[in-house]
Formats: structure tokens, sequence, C-alpha cells
């Protein structure tokens, strides 16, 4: 099952849905310190450092999947929602490139602000071209906490498949509720020998709210604005700022996040090495999209996929 991944930014969802079974043929992403989180931990990885509206997807035509997450700065109620007049706005080149690549099926993933009333003719006008394309979309907003991350973090799911294929089913939510981030942490708040450990991650007995990422222009290693910094007060967390390393033996106060403890609430693996400076790297963990959720939603894709493949070598029998 082969996919293409563009704005592949961490590799969130590029690392979901290798474990859902997808094998990337190409990721695309533009900011150089995530190129090198994706070098260095997939080194096999065909990687494009360069820009989408630029790159070239001839050679990648027929792959399953076109996958990615275009920017949300058009459609975050944290911006001006300037939805198609935002110059960021990706979706007519990610159309353009399902045009250009047929693949059986499409995943593209953002902000629930995307979902609002403003947007509603934009959406109609996505799907319409997909519709002439020869495919069935739907959107549905998920939250990460539904599928074992450790924050609400709600998303859009946006995924088409070609029309001859089987009905599309959405993941269902797993029983179990997340872990708190208390439950989350706690072995790396204490890592460095801090003494606290075990009472901070009685206190910090909720999940995370959302973490947030900024932008190049906006955000630095902190956890958001004043609200979300308050949100993380109430868990025990100083939000102001990152910490490079866990806290040492003796110290009194509010800890904070390191970059690691931020990717694994993203439910990254900690065997995902992200690079770069602490402001890089935060920004990188902030505006990925959580492994968990995109495997769950690739797996209900490849089974779409694999159900079609079956049917067709059933005719051709």
């Amino acid at each position: 099952m082969t996919s293409v991944e563009i704005c592949t930014g961490a590799g969130g969802q590029a690392l979901g849905l290798e474990k859902a079974g997808f094998k990337h043929r190409a990721v695309v992403e533009l900011d150089k310190h995530a190129c090198e989180t994706l070098r260095t931990n997939r080194p096999k990885w065909t990687v494009h450092e360069e820009d989408l509206l630029t790159w070239d997807p001839t050679p990648y035509k027929g792959v399953d999947l076109l996958a990615g997450g275009v920017p949300c700065p058009p459609f975050s109620k944290a911006g001006k929602q300037l939805g198609s007049d935002d110059e960021r706005d990706l979706f007519p080149r990610a159309i353009e490139l399902v045009e250009a690549l047929e693949p059986q099926a499409v995943m593209l993933e953002n902000v629930r602000g995307l979902l609002d009333i403003v947007f509603e003719t934009y959406r109609t006008e996505v799907e319409q071209q997909l519709k002439d394309l020869g495919y069935r979309p739907g959107w549905k907003l998920l939250n990460a906490s539904d599928f074992g991350v450790p924050q609400l973090r709600p998303r859009v799911i946006f995924v088409a498949v070609k029309e001859e294929l089987p009905e599309f089913e959405w993941p269902t939510p797993q029983k179990k509720d997340a872990p708190t981030v208390g439950e989350c942490l706690k072995d790396l708040m204490a890592a460095n020998g801090w003494e606290g450990a075990d009472e901070w991650a009685e206190r910090a007995n909720a999940i995370a709210p959302t973490l947030v990422g900024g932008s190049k222009k906006h955000g630095g290693p902190d956890l958001g604005p004043t609200r979300a910094r308050r949100a993380w007060e109430m868990l025990g967390v100083n939000g102001k700022t990152l910490a490079e390393e866990s806290p040492e033996p003796g110290f009194v106060g509010m800890p904070r996040l390191t970059v690691r403890m931020a990717a694994r609430i993203q439910g990254f693996p900690d065997s995902w090495e992200i690079t770069g400076r602490k402001t890089n790297a935060y920004r990188q963990v902030g505006n990925a999209f959580p492994p968990p959720v995109a495997q769950a939603v690739g797996k209900q894709i490849k089974k779409v996929i694999d159900a079609g493949k079956k049917a067709n070598l059933q005719v051709v029998a």
C-alpha cells in the first residue's frame, strides 16, 4: 500500500500511516528543520524539501493514498479566517495533486475552524471538485483523546475515496479513557531525580489542553496564549516557556515541559527524535498531527482500498 505525504511537518501523520500499513514513496515539506527530523528518523524515506506549489508529482502517479496536513492559518480561530483569500490556502494545490496522482484515496487534516458555517461554501466547493474527479468525499471532527492521546486536540479530517470503492467507515473511538498528563509524563518528570514527580503527577490528573505550535511569524517555545497557559497551570505546569531538561533534585515550583514531553503528549513514541533547537523543535511538535489518530484513520482507508483490490482481482479471475 503506497502513499505520498504533503506538508509532512515532523511526520506525525506519516508515522501513523506507516503503522497503518502504508509505505511512503515520497514526503514533501518546505521547512528545513522538519525535513531534518524526517531524514533522521527515516533515512530511507524520499524527502522532498521544496515548495509544494512547484513540486513535480508526476513520478508518483498511481499511489494508493495522497495524505497531508495543509496549512491551518486560513481556517484557524486564532487568525483572521480568510479561507480561500489567504495565500497559505493549499487546498487548491492538493486538489491539483489528486488530479495528477489519481490515488485510490485522499486524507487531509486541518483545524476545527474549517467546519464553521463561514466555510460551508468553501467545503461544498472542495467536495464538488473531488466528486468531479470521481471521488466520494466526507469530513469529520475527531478528538485525539478518543484514540489514546492525552490531549483533546480536535482536528477536522477530510477523506475521499474513489467512487468504485466500498464505503469508507470512520474509526470508532476506543472505549478506555486516554491517560492523564500525570500518567503520561511522570517518568520523564522524574528522569533527573526530582523528588516531587509523584506528587506532581497526582495533581496533573486530566488530559492536556491542545498544544499550540505557532507559526514562524508568531509563537515561540511556550504553551500558547494566556487561556492555554492557565489550563496548564491547573495541571501544575508552567506554560510560559519550555525546559531543556527535566527538573533536578530539590526543584521547587511548577515544572516546565521539555520538547520530548510535548512530543509524548502528541502521541509520538520516544524513539522519534525531534531535531533542531528548542523553538524550532517545539514548533514541529506543536503543529503535528497525533500519530495514533492518523493510524486509526489510515487503517480504515486501507480496509477500503484492500477490499476494492480484492474485488477487482475476483472480476479479472
